[in-house]
C-alpha cells in the first residue's frame, strides 16, 4: 500500500508539480525533508534521484535541466545542506537554468535560538534566484489556500525566467506521520507569461547604413532556426559571425576561432577590425581576447539580444532587444538588404592565413594537452553530448572543431566546482552518449560528482592530467610569484586509478600519443560500464607547447 506524507503544504507541492509537468525530483538524505522525500518517491509520476552531498546534487539536477530543458526539483534538509546548493544555483541563475529548490526547514520561530541544523534559510538565495517564496506550516490560518498560491506563482516564474527559483518550507515535527490517500486538489489555470516582440523601426536603418557588422555568439544551445538565420547573414559576405565551441553554432563561413585569429591584435589592428555595429547572442564569453577587442573598439551600435539578460558586457551597449534571437531576426530579415561588405574579406584573408598556420603547427606539435585536443576532436563520435570543465580545457576547446552541435560548460560563473557532477546530470536524461573532457583539478575537485548510481554506462570520462592547475602557466601574471606552485598552481602527484574503481568505473591510463590515438578508436563504443580515460601528461611543458602555437601564429 502507498503511504503519502500527511503535510498539506508537501501534497499540495506534489499536486502543482504535476500539474506542471515536472517530475525529476533530486533528493538529498535528511530528517526535515523526510516528508517530501517520502511524498515524492510513494508517487508514481515522479521520477527521483538520490545524490547524497547537497553541492554536487545542486549540480546534477542542473545539469539534469539542461538536459532535459524544463525544470527539476531538488530538495534537501535544513541547515548548511541548503547553503550547500548555494553554487549551483549561482550558476543556474548565470545560464538561465530552471531549477526549483526546495529546502525543507525548521519551524521559522526555531531560528537563531541555537536549535540543531537550523539557519536564516528565508531568501538564503535571494542574490541570485528570480523567486523566494516561504510557506506557511500546516496549523497556520488559511495555510492551504496562501500556499497554493505561493507555489503556483513560484514555478511558474521558473518557467519564465529559466532560472532558479526558492521554497523555503518550514515543517513541524512530526515529520513522519502518513496518510494512504491524498485529497483532490483543484485543477490549475496556468498563467505563464509570454513576451511579445515588435521590431523598432530604427534597428532595420541601423543595419542597412551599417558596413562593419560582427556578430559574435556566446554560450548557448544549439538552434537550427538560428544557424540558418546567420547563414543568411554570411552567404553573401554582409557580416561576420564569430562563434565559440560552446555557442554550438557551425557553418563554413563563421568564424568559430576567435582567438586564433586575435590573439596578437595590436592597438592599429582594433581599430582595423573594429566593427561599427555589434550584435551579441547568447551569455558568457569564453575568450579574454575578444572582450578586449571590443572594450577597446567601441562600435557605435551595439545590439544584445537575449529574454532575460542585457549585460553591457563590452561598454557599448545602445540596444536592449529582449527576446529570442530566433524571434529577433525572424523579424529584421525582411526589412534588411544583404549587400556584400569588404569587411568580410578583410577578417576572411586573416582566417585563411591563421588556419594554415594552425594546420602547419599540428602536424610538428609534440604530445601534450595541445595535441590531445587535436586528437580528440578527430576521434570524438558524431552527436555526442560533449562537456567541458573550466579553466584550461574550455580554452583549448576553442581551438579546434568537434562533429557534435551539443557542447556544454559551466560559464554561467566559470567556476571548477561541479562540472562532473553537471556532465554526469546531464548523461542521466540523455539520450546520446555524454563525454566528459575534464582536467584533473576540477575532477579530483568535484569526486562526490561520480557518487551517483544513475550514471548510464555509457558515460565517458576523460581526465586529462597535467599535474595541477595548468592555466596558471598560461595566463599572464601568477608565473611571476613565489606561490605559484604550491598556492596557485596547485602541483600535485594523484591520479583518478583508485577512484575509478571505487566508484565502479573501468580506467584506462595513456601517456603517449599513440596509445592515445589507438585506445580512443575503442574507448567510446558502449561497454558494460562507464569508462574514465587518463591522460597523463604532467611530464610535459604544456605552457610552452601552447605558447610556442600562438607564436607560429604571427
Amino acid at each position: 500500500m502507498k503511504q503519502f506524507s500527511s503535510k498539506r503544504s508537501i501534497q499540495v507541492l506534489a499536486h502543482l508539480l504535476k500539474e506542471y509537468g515536472i517530475f525529476d525530483i533530486v533528493i538529498s538524505p535528511g530528517s526535515r525533508n523526510a516528508p517530501l522525500a517520502i511524498h515524492f518517491s510513494e508517487t508514481d509520476e515522479f521520477n527521483c534521484y538520490s545524490i547524497v552531498d547537497e553541492r554536487s546534487a545542486g549540480f546534477v539536477g542542473l545539469g539534469m535541466a539542461k538536459s532535459i530543458k524544463k525544470p527539476v526539483a531538488l530538495t534537501c534538509t535544513s541547515g548548511s545542506a541548503a547553503a550547500n546548493y548555494y553554487p549551483a544555483v549561482t550558476e543556474a541563475f548565470y545560464q538561465n537554468i530552471p531549477l526549483l529548490i526546495l529546502t525543507a526547514d525548521r519551524p521559522s520561530d526555531f531560528v537563531d535560538i541555537f536549535d540543531g541544523q537550523t539557519i536564516r534559510q528565508k531568501d538564503l538565495y535571494q542574490q541570485h534566484s528570480y523567486g523566494d517564496f516561504q510557506l506557511l506550516e500546516d496549523d497556520k490560518e488559511n495555510a492551504e489556500e496562501e500556499n497554493f498560491s505561493l507555489i503556483k506563482k513560484a514555478i511558474e516564474i521558473c518557467f519564465e525566467k529559466q532560472g532558479p527559483v526558492h521554497i523555503n518550507i518550514p515543517l513541524a515535527e512530526p515529520l513522519y506521520q502518513l496518510v494512504s490517500e491524498i485529497p483532490v486538489f483543484p485543477t490549475v489555470e496556468k498563467t505563464i507569461q509570454k513576451k511579445k516582440y515588435e521590431l523598432p523601426s530604427n534597428l532595420a536603418a541601423e543595419w542597412n547604413v551599417s558596413k562593419r557588422i560582427m556578430i559574435l555568439a556566446g554560450t548557448r544551445d544549439y538552434s537550427e532556426e538560428l544557424e540558418m538565420q546567420l547563414t543568411q547573414l554570411v552567404k553573401n559576405h554582409s557580416a561576420v559571425v564569430l562563434t565559440e565551441a560552446n555557442s554550438n553554432l557551425t557553418h563554413p563561413k563563421f568564424f568559430n576561432h576567435i582567438d586564433r585569429y586575435i590573439f596578437n591584435f595590436s592597438e592599429e589592428d582594433f581599430k582595423t577590425y573594429a566593427p561599427d555595429l555589434l550584435i551579441t547572442i547568447g551569455q558568457n564569453i569564453v575568450s579574454k581576447k575578444i572582450k578586449q577587442f571590443l572594450r577597446k573598439a567601441k562600435p557605435k551600435n551595439h545590439w544584445h539580444i537575449h529574454e532575460v539578460w542585457q549585460p553591457d558586457t563590452f561598454f557599448s551597449l545602445t540596444e536592449k532587444i529582449e527576446t529570442k534571437p530566433e524571434v529577433f531576426f525572424s523579424k529584421l530579415l525582411p526589412f534588411i538588404t544583404l549587400e556584400p561588405q569588404p569587411y568580410f574579406n578583410l577578417w576572411d584573408v586573416l582566417r585563411d592565413k591563421r588556419d594554415a598556420k594552425h594546420k602547419e603547427y599540428c602536424l610538428k606539435a609534440p604530445f601534450s594537452d595541445f595535441k590531445f585536443f587535436e586528437i580528440l576532436a578527430d576521434k570524438l563520435p558524431e552527436h555526442a553530448n560533449l562537456h567541458f570543465s573550466n579553466s584550461s580545457a574550455i580554452r583549448y576547446a576553442q581551438l579546434f572543431e568537434y562533429k557534435t552541435d551539443s557542447i556544454h560548460c559551466n560559464r554561467g560563473t566559470s567556476g571548477i566546482d561541479g562540472c562532473t557532477s553537471t556532465a554526469m546530470g546531464f548523461a542521466m536524461k540523455a539520450k546520446d552518449q555524454t563525454v566528459l573532457v575534464t582536467g584533473d583539478v576540477s575532477f579530483f575537485y568535484d569526486i562526490n560528482g561520480l557518487w551517483n548510481n544513475y550514471i548510464p554506462p555509457y558515460t565517458r570520462i576523460i581526465v586529462f592530467n597535467n599535474g595541477g592547475g595548468d592555466i596558471f602557466k598560461i595566463i599572464p601574471g601568477p608565473d611571476s610569484t613565489n606561490a605559484l606552485d604550491e598556492f596557485i598552481l596547485t602541483s600535485h602527484h594523484k591520479n583518478a586509478e583508485h577512484l575509478a574503481k571505487h566508484f565502479g568505473f573501468a580506467y584506462t591510463k595513456v601517456d603517449d600519443e599513440d596509445t592515445l590515438s589507438r585506445v580512443l578508436d575503442h574507448f567510446f563504443k558502449h561497454d558494460e560500464k562507464a569508462k574514465i580515460l587518463e591522460v597523463d601528461t604532467s611530464a610535459i611543458e604544456n605552457a610552452a607547447v601552447l605558447k610556442a602555437y600562438f607564436e607560429y601564429l604571427k
